[in-house]
This record gives structure tokens, sequence and C-alpha cells, in this order.
């Protein structure tokens, strides 16, 4: 029986979002051009379980570069209401359409020429009615058995709502480094990390030149701690790679004449690199696939940039 339940409610919301898709008309595009026009914040406002669905639109809306605030609209009547201003829009989340408490903000919002957006299942209602756009959340039925408990008109509602923010988001042009900036803790922001923003760069990069003997390219090695150096031509230009790996081989098969050597007859001549602009999920798969340690970091003149290692990488749970 749970089961059962299960699937005609997942059917009964499922249903309703297929008949909110197939309604979709050009009053959303007037939505979205009226919310991108907005010269302060998208105030989204509801109450109950359609005030939990503002709340979450509100949250989207400013994750994704909309800058946004929810208005609870009975501390709204007790001095909240100090939150509207003028250039602010106002997205209102109602199924009836008759929430005393939204109603009775609509003289304010006219008085400061608020345009307002309506999510509602009744688009004859006194909200309706008001507002300078009315998108239809309505379904046929809700998923309660009771059919009372909202939860196929919420289920709507919140969809719509992620529907205008990724609209706006794409009309805004906004982009991976965008929601980088507005998500810089937990673990989206460290998915979004650049390998410029992890790299050794400056004096904190190993590197030494052709020229140098051996004792000085294992003093740079361990003075720098990432088990490697990168070896650099009179330019500054990439000529090679020399890792804790090619010493070991080379004093096995040379012994103490190994020291002898210069870097130049040390290096590897053809490191695995990676741009700066690359996301640091993207170092760490190349570390994995090529069972290396460290990346070199070319800009776009193909200079070396930085070094990106992989202990760098594996505290940041990319995967």
């Amino acid at each position: 029986m749970s089961l059962e339940t299960a699937r005609r409610v997942l059917r009964i919301e499922a249903d309703a979002l297929r008949e909110l898709q197939a309604r979709l008309d050009e009053r959303f595009e007037r939505a979205v051009d009226l919310l991108l026009g907005c010269k302060g914040r998208v105030v989204v406002t509801g109450m109950g379980k359609s005030g939990l669905i503002g709340r979450k639109i509100a949250a989207t809306f400013s994750s994704t570069g909309t800058p946004s605030a929810f208005l609870h609209p009975a501390e709204a009547l007790h001095g909240d209401l100090g939150m509207l201003l003028a250039g602010d829009a106002v997205v209102a989340v109602s199924y009836g359409g008759e929430t005393e408490e939204i109603v009775a903000l609509l003289a304010t919002m006219k008085r400061l020429a608020l345009p307002l957006v309506t999510l509602t299942g009744n688009t004859r209602s006194t909200l309706a009615q008001a507002s300078d756009v009315v998108l239809d959340t309505s379904v046929r039925e809700e998923a309660c058995s009771l059919n009372l408990a909202p939860t196929a008109s919420t289920t709507a509602a919140m969809a719509l709502g992620d529907a205008l923010a990724f609209a706006l988001l794409e009309r805004r042009g906004f982009d991976h480094d965008d929601f980088a900036a507005l998500h810089p803790g937990g673990r989206l922001g460290k998915k979004l990390l650049r390998v410029r923003d992890l790299m050794h760069s400056g004096p904190a990069m190993p590197s030494v030149s052709p020229s140098a003997k051996l004792p000085d390219v294992i003093y740079e090695m361990s003075r720098k701690g990432l088990g490697m150096t990168t070896v650099l031509d009179a330019s500054g230009g990439l000529a090679g790679i020399i890792t804790d790996g090619d010493l070991r081989r080379l004093m096995q098969q040379r012994g103490g004449a190994t020291f002898e050597l210069s870097a130049e007859q040390c290096m590897s001549g053809n490191p695995v690199t990676i741009a700066p602009d690359e996301f640091a999920s993207v170092a760490l798969r190349l570390m994995e696939q090529r069972k290396i340690t460290s990346v070199i970091v070319l800009d776009g003149e193909r200079r070396v940039a930085g070094v990106v290692h992989v202990h760098d990488l594996w505290t940041l749970e990319l995967f």
C-alpha cells in the first residue's frame, strides 16, 4: 500500500508539472522581462506552505544572480513593510490568490509603483487582478489523498520559480565564475575552484635552469616541498620537469655519478600541462589518469604560471 501511495503521489505531481509546462506562454516572457528590468531587489512573499516555497524561490534567485529577499506578509504588516523600496519588484506566491496578509500589502506596492508577478492557481482572484503578470500554477488535484494539503500545487510553484530564476540567469549571462563568486564555501564552491586559485606560483613555484647541477636541483625541490621542480630556459619558458621519481631512477642507474649531471640531463622534456582557467576537478582527473602528482600551469602565451599539486586537490572533495 505504501508503494502504491508513493507512486500515486509522484504521478499526480509529475502530471501537474507536465500540464504547467504546456500552459507556459508569453506571460512567462513578460515576467522575465519585468524581473530583469528591476533596479532593486526581487522581493518574494507568501504565507504558509506558499511562504516556504517563496523562501526557496528567493534563495534560488539570489544564488543565481538576481538579488532577492523574502518578505513574510504577516510580519510586513507589523513593521517589516520597510523592506520594500522604490525600484524593487515583487513576486507573490498564493494558490488561492486571496491571502489576506498579501492583499493587505497591495496598497503599499501601488504607492511605491512596484511591479507585481503573481504565481497563483486562481487567475481571477484579487491578487491576480492587481498583478502586472499572472502565472497560472493551477493543478487538477493535490497529491494529498484528501485533496487538501498543498502538494502538487506547491511543487508547481517551486518549479516555476526555478524556471524564472534560470531564465533570468541566462538572460544576464551569469556564468561559472559568477556562480563561484556567490558560493565560496561548501562543496559547490570547491567544485568551482579554478587551477589559478590553487597553483603554487612566483617564489612558491620550484624552478631551476637547465644548467643547474643536481645538488642545486635537490635543494630547490626540498625547499619548495612539492617533490618536483620545473626547468625553465633563459626566457622563462618551460624546458622540462624533474620529479622525485626521476631522481630515484637515475640514482639506481648511475649511482654517485648522478650528482655530476645537470638539470637538462635529468629532466623529462614533455611534461603534462594545464591552463590556469581550467577547473581544479579537471586537474585532479588529469593527475589520476596519468598517475602523476603535479601538473605545470601554462598561461595563454605558453609561459609557466605555476604548478598545481595533488595534495592541494585531495582535500577538496571534488568527486
